[in-house]
This record gives structure tokens, sequence and C-alpha cells, in this order.
């Protein structure tokens, strides 16, 4: 057994006859029993831990009781290395290098031995090959690495009587970590290079998992091996051929990147072993897509499929002669009633019609059910619309209630004037249909006397609203002087900048306000004078002359112990000129951007219009143009002075339908132009007089619920393409395709009509009359309705004398 132990250790590989060295890679690296008893030593020396005695040991005791035998086996060795390949030869050399004696004395001896002993060798060598074979195959072991902390695996066959030095070595080379640092570790136990896998339980044919780490991880990092990525391995595998038969196969492990399907199976009834249908162990072929392929061959893949059954082999047993089979559990089987196929499809045909019948209801009730749904969800869309419009009423009434009670702006008057009207024109009719002579003409002077009182009471809410007004102008203009230059950058953010002339606005506008506080101490107001006088007196003309003499006076006036509310009117002096001050460019050179008023009055030159009511001349802002305004004649204070005397007409209605035609027109983003240089009083023509104030459709006449859309929305707004509906009513108009499918001729006609009337009216709009003049229809219209008229000659008569 010595001797085939060395000649085990001796070889790195199975023989070459077995083929096993291409198939598999099995790491057995040679190494001598010296070799290996000084790596332990040395191993032993450094980790102060127990000596193992295996190798070296054993060698010398199988050496000196074989003493006797030492030339036969240097003889087998000769013999040997001619018939090992030269791999081997080289690699069993190492071992020959411990009996450098014996091999001499062999070489000398063996042209003396005689036919017998050498056929007697060769057979010894056989039978040493043989054993070396069954040893080496039946001490291999399946070795499943594990790479950490990457977890790659790696399966490979290794000698469980080597030593793990060469199993550490070889890891170390792929790796690039030395062998020192390289840790192994195998069911929780750390291995050492001088032990062995027979040491810690593993058996010949086992599969152990071993997993390797780096004991300085950040110095040297496990990674993974892309050598062993697409390689395939091969392992051993011990198969049971018969009653105390095993053989060995070799089976190959293909890295496959495809998932192979289960194919069925069946299990065996007594064993319990399942047995799975097995498919061709090829790898498919993988067709490569190809983009924009021109080929007049044929794209398609011609596929192959072979089905096989396994056989599945029954019979019967009768009872006969020898053979008894019980009848206890037999049935016994009576021919029924022939059945015709005219019944069987009758049958089928009545079966049908049942389910028929059921799936019809089952489809009835959902279709119910739907329709119910939908109601509801109508009628709950209709209740909340209508909730909408009762609260958006609501809500109007509150804010008209407002406006009647806390006038603020021109229009909150205008209703106060339209309701006043309303309720004077009440009053009128009630009294001639109650009263008559004097008692009518008692009632009447009352009701002018009513009149009268409220006229005056507006007049007073006008007076403090516009008070109020004023001093909100005034701060908004002093707040846009004195605020700083602004602009946006590139990325989106606003830079703001202060220059000498809005810190100056900002400075005065500090000291106005400070002017106008009230209930302060009178050191306060002293040191706020004080501060106006210095301010004042850096410029030299009639305006600051005039409010230094009104500073002294104040303060004389205090030094006095004047009463703050005589000195009101005083104070209030001192803002007005202030003021003054503070839009003279001279002083305030920011605020000559923002001054309505140019500096220079040549610029009013051409601009100027004059009055004929008032007997003023106005710039002509003051004035109010429509589309229809051929020249000026009265300015905006006269005509709003004899709305409210006269006609007392409210027009906010109006420009409420104006702003909500603006917006309209504006969401279809199509460069209309016509509906935005409508004016309110056209806009009020339009609906008084075209369209008769009320909705198209429904004759609804509330101007708050009213809205003018387009009536062909393929062309732009104007008042020849437009019809006045509901809200609700515009919403479904506008989202018809076709105008002649939504309504009958005789309505398309009607509103034809009212378009033609607007086109009248309209044509008198320089703007407007190039787009009328090129419509062919108007033009036919006209033809028809006014006569040709050729114009006269006048032929001048010479008098006859």
């Amino acid at each position: 057994m010595s001797e085939q132990e060395e000649d085990l250790d001796a070889q790195e590989v199975p023989d070459a006859a077995e083929g096993s060295a291409e198939a598999y890679p099995t790491i057995n690296i040679p190494g001598t029993s010296e070799e290996v008893a000084k790596s332990d030593q040395t191993e032993d020396n450094e980790s102060e831990l127990e000596p193992f005695d295996g190798g070296h040991g054993s060698h010398a005791e199988e050496q000196s009781d074989h003493g006797s035998e030492n030339i036969e086996s240097n003889k087998e060795e000769q013999v040997m290395e001619e018939v090992m390949p030269p791999t081997q030869v080289s690699d069993s050399s190492i071992h020959e290098s411990h009996y450098p004696a014996q091999s001499d004395d062999a070489t000398t001896e063996s042209p003396k031995q005689n036919s017998s002993d050498y056929l007697e060798l060769l057979n010894k060598i056989k039978a040493v090959k043989k054993s070396l074979r069954t040893s080496l195959i039946d001490s291999l072991a399946t070795v499943k690495v594990v790479l950490l902390p990457v977890g790659q695996e790696i399966i490979m066959p290794f000698n469980i009587d080597i030593t793990l030095k060469y199993f550490r070595d070889h890891f170390s080379h792929l790796l690039s970590v030395p062998s020192d640092i390289l840790q192994l570790r195998c069911a929780g136990r750390f291995l050492r290079n001088s032990e062995t896998l027979l040491q810690h339980g593993v058996k010949p044919q086992d599969i152990v998992q071993v997993e390797i780490f780096s004991a300085l991880p950040d110095q040297y990092p496990i990674r993974r091996l892309n050598i062993l990525s697409d390689s395939n391995q091969v392992i051993r595998v011990r198969v049971q051929t018969g009653v105390n038969q095993y053989q060995q196969v070799a089976v190959e492990m293909i890295k496959s990147d495809f998932h192979k399907p289960f194919l069925g199976g069946f299990r065996h009834k007594i064993t319990g072993i399942e047995y799975h249908n097995a498919g061709t162990q090829t790898v498919p072929k993988k067709y490569v897509k190809k983009d924009n392929l021109f080929s007049r061959d044929t794209q398609t893949v011609f596929q192959r499929k072979k089905l096989q059954q396994t056989t599945n082999t029954t019979s019967t047993q009768m009872t006969k002669i020898g053979v008894y089979v019980s009848n206890m559990t037999d049935k016994l089987i009576t021919p029924g009633k022939y059945f015709s196929a005219v019944e069987y499809h009758a049958q089928k045909l009545a079966a049908v019609i049942v389910l028929q019948t059921y799936y019809r209801r089952w489809h009835a009730k959902i279709v119910v059910e739907n329709i119910r749904k939908q109601k509801e969800l109508r009628m709950q869309w209709e209740e909340e619309a209508k909730l909408k419009k009762i609260a958006e009423k609501e809500e109007w009434k509150k804010l008209d209630y407002y406006r009647r009670h806390n006038p603020q702006t021109k229009d909150d008057f205008e209703l106060l004037y339209d309701a006043l009207e309303f309720w004077r024109q009440e009053q009128l009719e009630r009294i001639i249909e109650c009263y008559t002579g004097p008692k009518r003409k008692a009632a009447l002077c009352e009701l002018l006397e009513k009149e009268t009182q409220i006229i005056a009471s507006i007049g007073r809410h006008r007076y403090v609203s516009n008070m109020n007004n004023q001093e909100a102008v005034i701060e908004a203009f002093l707040s846009k002087c004195s605020a700083p230059k602004m602009w946006k950058k590139f990325d989106g953010k606003i830079i703001e900048m202060d220059t000498q002339f809005t810190i100056r606005a900002r400075e005065l506008q500090s000291i106005y306000k400070s002017i106008l506080l009230k209930n302060i101490s009178q050191d306060e107001r002293l040191d706020i004078l004080l501060t106006l006088k210095h301010t004042v007196k850096e410029h030299e003309c009639k305006l600051t002359r005039e409010i230094l003499e009104l500073i002294d006076r104040e303060v004389d006036l205090m030094m006095r112990r004047v009463k703050d509310d005589n000195l009101e009117g005083l104070r209030k002096r001192i803002a007005t000129l202030f003021l003054h001050y503070i839009k003279t460019p001279l002083f305030n050179p920011e605020v000559a951007r923002h001054l309505k008023v140019p500096p220079d009055p040549l610029k009013f030159f051409k601009k100027i219009y004059f009055c004929h009511s008032c007997q003023l001349y106005l710039p002509s802002t003051e004035f109010v143009v429509s589309s229809t305004t051929n020249y000026l004649n009265r300015c905006r204070k006269c005509i709003n002075l004899d709305n409210e005397t006269r006609k007392r007409e409210s027009f906010l209605k109006y420009k409420c339908l104006l702003q909500r035609l603006y917006y309209l027109e504006a969401d279809y983003e199509d460069d209309s132009m016509i509906a935005f240089l409508m004016q309110v009083e056209d806009i009020q023509y339009l609906t008084e007089n075209i369209w008769a104030a009320q909705s198209a459709l429904s004759a609804w006449n509330d101007l708050n619920d009213l809205v003018m859309v387009r009536w062909d929305k393929s062309v732009e707004w104007s008042p020849w393409n437009c019809i006045l509906l509901t809200k609700e009513e515009g919403a479904a108009h506008l989202r018809l395709t076709s105008v002649e499918e939504g309504y009958v001729p005789l309505f398309i006609h009607k509103i034809k009509h009212k378009h033609i009337l607007a086109k009248n009216y309209f044509s008198q709009i320089p703007v407007l009359s190039a787009f009328i003049l090129d419509d062919v229809e108007i033009a036919e219209i006209r033809k028809k309705h006014e006569p040709e008229t050729s114009p006269k000659i006048i032929e001048s008569r010479k008098p006859s004398f």
C-alpha cells in the first residue's frame, strides 16, 4: 500500500486512458512527503498549533518495514515511467528524489534480470495501476466553492487525501491574493494547510461546501472569477446499476441562460421515487432579430418536434380453472330506451332556449341597472347644477346688496341711481292710479321731496367714497414711484435695484406718511415738522416758501397750546402742498415717469378737444369713443351726469356680458380682433335691439345668465357671427359639429336675418366696413332692394339774348 500511496501522491490527474483529465479538472498538485512535512512544521511554528504526523512519518515506517522490497518497487517505478505519459513522468520524478541510491541500483541491476522476473514485474505493474485508478476515483469528492462576499459558486472535484495547501494555493493564484490571506471555512470550522477533507469527515463521492474569504478585505478583496463564468464544469456521479454494482459517470454541467421546461413525469407507487420526463439537453439555437432586412428569401424558421409516449401495459383477469375472481363489486348494466337523433337535437334545442332565456334575463337586468345608474347620475348632476345655479344667484344678490349699501366705485353708484329710478317709477304709477286732483299733486310733491333726500344721501356717500379712493390713489402713486427697478434673469430669479431717484422718492413718501399721522405727542409732531423743514429748504421757490411759512405758523400755534382740532385745516394744507412738492419732477425726478400730464404743454396741442356740454377743453382720454362715434361731443362727466339726472341706467350687466365675451374669445387663441373692438354701448345695442335682451332659444331675459357665443365656431366672433344664449345653451351649442345638424332651417333663417341687421348697423365702423364689404350675401341683398339710379347730367344752357 505504501507504493500505491506514493504513486497516488505523485499523480496530478487520472490516467490518460480513462480520459478524465480532459473531461474534468482535478486539483491534485504533486508534492513530496518531505515538502508536506516542512510546510506543516512552518505552519505549526507560526500558528503555534499541534503538529500533524501524517506525511513523512508514515513513509519512513513503510520504508523500514519493506526494505526487502525496495529493489522490486524501484523496478516497478522504472517501468511505470515508460508506460505513463511525459507529464506524469515529470511529476513522478519528484518522488524518485527520495530514493536516489535505490534508483541507481535498480538501473544497474535491471539488465541482469531474466525474462520470468520481467513478466512478473509487468503483472505487478498492471495490478498497481488498476488499484491506483480505483483508489483515485474512490477518493474524489465534489467541492462546492463559495467566494465571499461576491457569492460566486464554483463546483469542482478534489481528492480528500491531499492536504488543503494545494487547494489554497490554486485559488490564491486565481484570485491574485496571497495564500496566507485566504481563509477556508467548512461547516463553520476553519481549515488549515496541513489538514485534509478526510479529517473533517468528508467521504468519497460526497458533496461538501467550502467558503473562501479574505482576512484583509480592504487590502485584498475577493472578486468574481470571469475566467470560470463561461467554462463548463464536470463532476463524477456514482450511479447504482445493479445489486451491489456501481458505476462512475462523468456529468458535464453546462451553464445555460434559458429555463428548461417541465415536461411532466410519474411517481413510483411503491418506492415513491419521482421520475421526470427528460428532453434534449442541447442548448437551443438563438436567432438574432434583424431590423430592416431586405431579402427575397423567406424569413421562416423550420422547427421539428417529436413526441414520445411511454407504454403502459394493462390487463384483465377473468375467472377460469384455477383462478377465482370475486364478482361482489360487479354491476349489472341493462340497456335503456333508444334515444334517436331527432330527440337528441330537440332536447339540445330546448336546453339552448333555456340558456338563452336566462342569459337574456341576466343581460336585460344589467342593461336596466346601467340605465338606472345613468338616470341617478343624471338626476344628481341636474340637482347639483340647480343648487350651483341657486348658489350663484344668492352670491350675486349678496354682492348686489353689499354694493348698494357700501358703494365704492362708479358702477356701484350707477346701481343706486338705477334702483332709485325703478322705485320712482313704481311710486309714480301708484300715485297716478290711486290719486287725482290736489291729492295727486301733494303725493307728487312728497315723492319729489323723498327723491331729493335720497339723491343728497347718495351724494354724501359719493363724497366719502371719493375721499377714500383719493387717499388710496395717492398711496398707490407714491408706492409706484418708490418701487425699485425689477427685471427677471434667464434662470427666472427677480433682480431688484434701487437708484438715487427711487431712494429719494422713498424718503419723500415716508415723510408724507408721517405728516398724515394723528394722535401723536407734541414733541413727535415737532420732530416731523423739523424733518420736513430741512427737506424742503433744499430748494428755493414759491412752493417751498409757502410750505416753510405754514410750518412756522403751526409751530407757533402749537407753542400757544392751540387744540389739535383747530389745527386740522392747517395740517391738511401742509400735506397738500407737500404732495405738490412730491409731484414736481424738479424735486422728485422719479415722479416724471408716472405723471399722466407731461411737463411740456405743447404735447397736448393735438389731443385737446372741446366739450359742448361743460364748455371745457379736455384731453382725448376724458371722452367716450364707441364703435359708431363720428365726432366727440360730450365728455365722460357730462354723459354720466346726464344719465344720473334723466335715464339713470346701469351698464354693469352689459359690462359683465362684454367681459365674458372677452374671456371666451381669449380661449380660442385664433387672433380674433373684432370682439376686442366692441365697447359697452355696442354690446348694449346688440343685446337690446338685435337680440331683444333674451336668449334666442329659451327667451330667458336675465342678462346675468346670458352669454354671447359664436354662431359658427370655425369663424372668428363678430356681430354678424354670434348668438345670445344662456350659459348652458352656449356650452351645448359649442359642442355641435355643424349648425345645420343641430337646428331646423326656420331657426337658422331667423338667426341669419338678425346677422344681416347687425351688419347694416355696424357697417358704419371704419374698421369693420372692410369685412362687411367683402360679403357676397350682403351685396346681393343690397342689389336686390336698392334700385339702380344713374346720375343726372345737367347741361348748362347759354342765356339767349
